[in-house]
């Protein structure tokens, strides 16, 4: 089959289009032939030598798929060849076909094409194994998503809204603010022409959020901590800004502050399936209903990688595919 390697650690031009082995499904796995794969900004670290692949993982890129089931392995009862599916990946999207643990394998949604549901996976599961699973967000309270114009910060977004959550996001652009208003965002901040401290607390009146979800790590630790609320939640889901941060405990004690943080990719094949169970059963039907969409901004050829990658590092909104 045909994959993208990765023939160096660096920027996108290291990604090579190459001929290699076909993968095989082994036990309680199933064979996908792939039909779309979405990009991460895991993929980004990969590439830089920054993030490797958790042990007996595909040492291709691409955490996330869609396609047509080739095979099934031993054990392997629910799902059969034939079958439209996505799927959550520990790697290994980024080619013609992959091989995943059947319990991270999802149906396609009803109004959903079996292209665009590449973009579903790894967000639905990002999203509500942390601020549904771990923080336990509920109606009625409030969010801050950093990065709202991003694929997790546009379906997180969409979810908490079916949910009852009121949303606030910040976003690198005015033109980005104004999007994720219009997905579904109560209101948005510009991180480069305000300070989103300030501005949270105006919208909630002094007392700050509920939940933020934080995609950059150190630089904004102690800003976060500030516009948060009593019993308030510091969810850590990226270290874009850098994973060192000096931290003031003062409003951890004062306001009864958690923070927590989690990755998906190295969790245990067991703990992805109850992730992936939960969003079947919350998530899946708010989808199915057109409450919650997948917002695409590109989609690329897989012998385009390259310009895929330099494309999720730009500007872009929402998802970024590759077809292979």
């Amino acid at each position: 089959m045909k994959a993208i390697v990765i023939s160096r650690p660096g920027g996108p031009e290291v990604l090579e289009l190459r001929e290699v082995e076909d993968p095989v499904a082994g036990e309680g796995e199933v064979l996908i032939k792939v039909v779309a794969t979405a990009l991460n900004r895991a993929d980004v670290l990969q590439r830089e030598g920054r993030y490797a692949p958790p042990p007996g993982n595909s040492l291709y890129l691409g955490l996330e798929c869609s396609g047509i089931i080739e095979a099934v392995g031993p054990g392997v009862s629910k799902w059969k060849a034939g079958d439209e599916v996505c799927a959550l990946l520990g790697g290994g999207g980024y080619a013609e076909k992959v091989n995943v643990p059947a319990g991270q394998v999802l149906p396609i949604p009803k109004g959903v094409s079996l292209r665009d549901a590449a973009g579903f996976p790894e967000v639905a599961c990002t999203v509500w194994s942390t601020i549904f699973m771990m923080v336990h967000i509920k109606k009625g309270e409030s969010v801050l998503l950093h990065g709202g114009g991003s694929g997790i910060g546009t379906f997180a977004i969409q979810i908490a809204k079916t949910k009852g959550v009121k949303v606030f996001i910040t976003a690198g652009s005015d033109e980005k603010v104004k999007e994720c208003i219009e997905l579904g965002a109560d209101d948005g901040i510009n991180y480069k022409t305000e300070d989103f401290v300030e501005r949270v607390k105006a919208l909630t009146d002094g007392k700050g959020v509920d939940v933020i979800l934080d995609i950059v790590g150190g630089p904004y630790v102690n800003r976060n901590l500030e516009a948060l609320g009593k019993d308030g939640r510091l969810f850590i889901l990226g270290l874009q800004g850098g994973p060192k941060g000096e931290i003031n405990l003062g409003p951890i004690i004062a306001k009864r502050l958690t923070i927590t943080g989690a990755g998906l990719r190295v969790r245990t094949v067991e703990n992805k399936a109850q992730i992936v169970q939960e969003v079947l059963e919350h998530v899946w039907p708010e989808i199915e209903a057109g409450k919650v969409k997948v917002v695409i901004d590109k989609v690329y050829p897989l012998g385009k990688a390259v310009e895929a990658h330099r494309a999720l590092e730009g500007n872009h909104f929402g998802k970024i595919l590759l077809t292979p």
